[in-house]
């Protein structure tokens, strides 16, 4: 009888146009309903039905109304099933899924069937893939926007009012409370990170050499039991709901006895290595986590037991508001100390003559993601040439990853069109990777920011540095709110438009001497700002030790 119906189905949505959504209605609500079909076969139905329509030609509207009708009909666990597959290949396709709250809605309410009858492990599976298709890369970085920025109380909703959602989010706290730092020998000082350690290079040697510390530096990569432990997501997140299972077990062995050398545990990035440490209960260490921008789209801030961290560090103060609104952690009495503490940079090696050439060359340093927007860029550069075709535009670092998603592929291609236009007049120059940005920066003399969101923009203020004239673009992730770009630059680098950034660089460009007046304002205010040697004391004063 199942086999009949689906037949029948897939041959009135493969049928002409005309005559499918005569019947498409009928056959949908009749299918969805039929009493004479299993659950598990109504599952099968809807997955085929789907799938027939797509190559059909369907409107994905369409062909995604069918496939709900039908997973309306089936028990919780199945409809789950089939929302969130459905979302999970728009997602693939790059697309925001139209029903992704219904999905999300949907695969919590099975894990709450689920926890509610004992069944923790399937509750826990289920709640991690809730979280990790709420917080799909399509979602939040290969787009201009993101449903997060827009309203995170909406968009987390679900999590929070679920029983698995709920339960993750308890803290559960910690034995003792974490001992003040040593007086009688130097602080030891345990540095984990995962994956990019970029930010950590002056951290690392300033206090491998400092008196007050003594220094052990973890890459978890490098540690073959690490390694093996932090790649495995859904299992952190079992830990973190239900404990005592043997990878909680597997973590303590590997943990503790780092944690009984140390005095303070400092976790760069705050993703599946700050989680996976919170899962054991610190004693008297300390631990310090610092979240630098793209963790808080992420599924890790609601997994890490923000109750075993004593101190956050951020490194702008938009960012420590928009993190407060997305990890209920960082907020109420179980929360841990904050501080705002910039990127450690030591700029001086910028600061090297340009040539009066550089006056009409705009750059903008990293173009990998897009998040940053290099169209924007392209944009100004546009309006700037109507008028003078002297100015180019210098695009440095690799390009777009297409390989991340569809939605950065569709991206990457546009980009690549505007360029196309370009590119033989010479008004645009790839650069590509460089290990001496210095160098790369003699030759510009406008340093743009073109980003839908930063935490800080290190390039900008190396590029400010340089004696280059900043042009932030107001994030727009963070516009309008209390902090952002305007908090974070002086107010007259920042512009709202490509037509407000086109009018202050042929302001601050027409006349060489208000050009090189104007960047040398900026390296001053950058060095005396966000030097190292000015942050570097800040940073000793959050651990807890004297300056060197």
């Amino acid at each position: 009888m199942g086999n009949r119906l689906v037949d029948g189905a897939l041959r009135r949505v493969t049928a002409p146009r005309v005559v499918r959504h005569r019947a498409a209605a009928r056959l949908i609500r009749g299918l969805a309903s039929a009493p004479l079909l299993p659950t598990r076969a109504r599952g099968a139905l809807a997955r085929r039905l789907r799938t027939g329509m797509r190559r059909a030609g369907w409107p994905v509207a369409e062909s995604r109304a069918a496939l709900v009708a039908v997973a309306g009909a089936v028990e919780p666990a199945a409809r789950a099933d089939l929302l969130i597959q459905e979302a999970t290949d728009e997602l693939a396709e790059g697309r925001t899924p139209a029903h992704l709250m219904e999905a999300v809605e949907a695969e919590l309410a099975a894990a709450d069937e689920a926890y509610a009858r004992g069944d923790g492990k399937t509750a826990a599976r289920r709640l991690h893939r809730a979280l990790r298709t709420q917080s799909h890369r399509v979602l939040h970085f290969d787009q201009l926007t993101s449903p997060l920025v827009d309203d995170p109380a909406g968009y987390l909703g679900a999590l929070r009012r679920s029983a698995v959602g709920r339960a993750l989010l308890t803290p559960r706290g910690r034995a003792v409370p974490a001992a003040p730092p040593p007086t009688d020998r130097p602080l030891r000082l345990l540095v984990l990170v995962n994956g990019s350690a970029h930010f950590l290079r002056e951290i690392r040697e300033r206090y491998a050499r400092h008196p007050g510390v003594e220094l052990r530096y973890l890459h978890l990569a490098d540690d073959p039991v690490a390694a093996q432990l932090v790649r495995q997501n859904a299992r952190i997140v079992t830990e973190a709901l239900i404990g005592g299972t043997d990878y909680g077990a597997q973590v303590e062995r590997w943990l503790r006895p780092h944690l009984d050398w140390a005095d303070t545990v400092f976790v760069d990035w705050a993703v599946g290595t700050a989680a996976m440490v919170t899962l054991v209960d610190p004693g008297d260490t300390r631990v310090v986590i610092r979240l630098h921008s793209y963790e808080a789209f992420g599924q890790w801030p609601h997994v890490i037991d923000f109750s075993r961290v004593d101190d956050v560090v951020f490194v702008s103060t938009h960012l420590r508001d928009f993190a407060a609104t997305v990890a209920l952690g960082l907020t109420g009495p179980n929360a841990p100390r904050s501080h705002v503490l910039t990127n450690a940079l030591h700029l001086q090696p910028f600061r090297q003559p340009k040539d009066a050439t550089a006056r009409f060359t705009l750059g903008l340093v990293g173009t990998s993601a897009v998040a940053k927007d290099p169209r924007w860029a392209v944009e100004v550069l546009r309006r700037l040439r109507a008028e003078d075709e002297r100015y180019r535009l210098f695009l440095v670092g690799k390009g777009i990853d297409t390989g991340l998603s569809r939605a950065a592929r569709r991206y990457a291609e546009a980009l690549e069109a505007d360029l196309a236009e370009l590119e033989p007049a010479g008004a645009v120059r790839r650069i590509g990777h460089t290990d001496d940005v210095p160098k790369v920066l003699t030759e510009i003399g406008v340093i743009l920011s073109s980003s839908v969101r930063e935490s800080f923009h290190c390039a900008v203020v190396e590029g400010a540095a340089s004696g280059a004239v900043p042009v932030v673009r107001d994030w727009p992730f963070f516009a309008g709110r209390e902090h952002g770009a305007r908090t974070v630059f002086p107010a007259d680098w920042v512009v709202a438009t490509p037509a407000e950034a086109a009018a202050r660089i042929r302001a601050t460009t027409a006349d060489e001497e208000v050009w090189r007046t104007t960047g040398a304002a900026a390296s001053d205010h950058a060095l005396a700002t966000w030097d190292w040697s000015v942050n570097a004391p800040d940073f000793d004063a959050m651990l807890g030790v004297e300056p060197a």
